[in-house]
């Protein structure tokens, strides 16, 4: 079997398992938004809600058909189009009405449709869709400066073992792991902007039509994002690097005269960093999922900011749509990650 066949055969497993992962996460989400004995149609429905008023709120979030049409239909709508309120015609084999034309009466989603918010009265694909960006921008812009931060720190203390720096670098980084998130974010508000030494934009700008304005106005939250992880990664990486720099493979290369910054970049570093691929990941998955913490703190309207108050309204189709979208992204970034593996490491072989 030739190296190119086996590595088709090792992506189309990692992608059936991501198929897979996603279905069951999907099952449990949606198991849970119903098991929680709360009536959604009575969320949406006004205080003064009559049995009439209910029963129709019931029909248009679709809630007055069995549990795994509503499923199916939440299946089926993330690849066609969703017609909403419009259950029509016969029944198929497992009890599920057909769906159908778009009518003026319907809520008509387009694919992918991610569910349809009772406590707003729109559909979730309105709420995400705006705040997406945001999050995004900002998870990459705090993961550039956390890679940027830890891995360098990481490498000069590894260096220079039991100096100075890499004392101070370490203790940095003890305190950096050991200060919450919201207690940074809410220090740095209120001794750097509330004094006016750091302007907050209320605004998001985007990062291609307007770089400098979202550098600056992105620059505490992605900072304060960046903190913990980049301590995390400076210990990870000089441990890694300390390992790796005791290898036999690193004296040969330094006993052939190799540079001294060829033998650390392309030979010690590579090695080291392979582990932190795996982390950074996951980290940077999560994040995307909605920094919910840091946007709170700086009122950056994205998707932590979204899951807050979906969680307040319980508004659980929403909640339901970004934990399945932050899954997605955990899935889909260790898949990009196993496949850097060979391209990191040399001595990484698909097994």
């Amino acid at each position: 079997m030739t190296r190119k066949t086996t590595m088709i055969r090792y992506i189309l497993r990692r992608l059936l398992l991501a198929v897979l992962t996603l279905f069951v996460l999907s099952v449990v989400c949606y198991g849970l938004f119903y098991a929680i004995p709360t009536d959604p149609a009575a969320v949406s429905c006004s205080k003064q809600c009559t049995p009439q008023n209910l029963a129709g709120a019931r029909h248009k979030l679709e809630l007055d058909i069995p549990i795994q049409c509503q499923y199916l239909r939440f299946v089926k709508g993330l690849v066609t189009e969703r017609h909403y309120a419009n259950m029509t015609g016969p029944k198929d084999f497992i009890g599920c009405p057909s769906v159908g034309a778009a009518t003026p009466e319907s809520y008509n989603c387009a694919a992918p449709c991610l569910g349809y918010s009772f406590a707003r009265d729109t559909g979730v694909n309105d709420l995400i869709g705006p705040k997406l960006p945001v999050t995004v921008s900002l998870t990459l812009y705090a993961a550039i400066l956390w890679i940027l931060m830890g891995v360098g720190a990481g490498i000069v203390s590894a260096l220079k073992p039991r100096s100075l720096m890499d004392r101070v670098v370490m203790v940095l980084a003890l305190a950096g792991v050991s200060l919450p998130t919201f207690f940074t974010g809410l220090t740095i508000q209120k001794f750097v902007v509330d004094q006016g030494y750091w302007p907050i934009r209320p605004d998001y700008f985007s990062p291609f039509s307007q770089p400098w304005f979202f550098l600056q106005a992105m620059f505490l939250p992605a900072f304060v994002l960046a903190i913990a992880n980049a301590a995390i990664y400076a210990r990870l990486t000089r441990a890694n690097m300390l390992e790796t720099l005791n290898e036999d493979y690193i004296r040969t290369a330094r006993a052939k005269g190799l540079r001294e910054r060829r033998v650390v970049v392309k030979h010690a570093l590579r090695a080291a960093l392979t582990p932190l691929v795996t982390i950074a990941g996951l980290d940077i998955g999560a994040l995307l999922g909605g920094a919910i913490i840091t946007e709170k703190v700086f009122n950056i309207q994205g998707l932590g900011f979204l899951i807050v108050d979906a969680v307040n309204n319980l508004d659980f189709p929403v909640i339901t749509a970004v934990t399945l979208l932050a899954a997605a992204f955990i899935v889909f970034l260790n898949l990009i990650v196993d496949l850097l593996y060979g391209v990191i490491d040399p001595k990484v072989r698909l097994s």
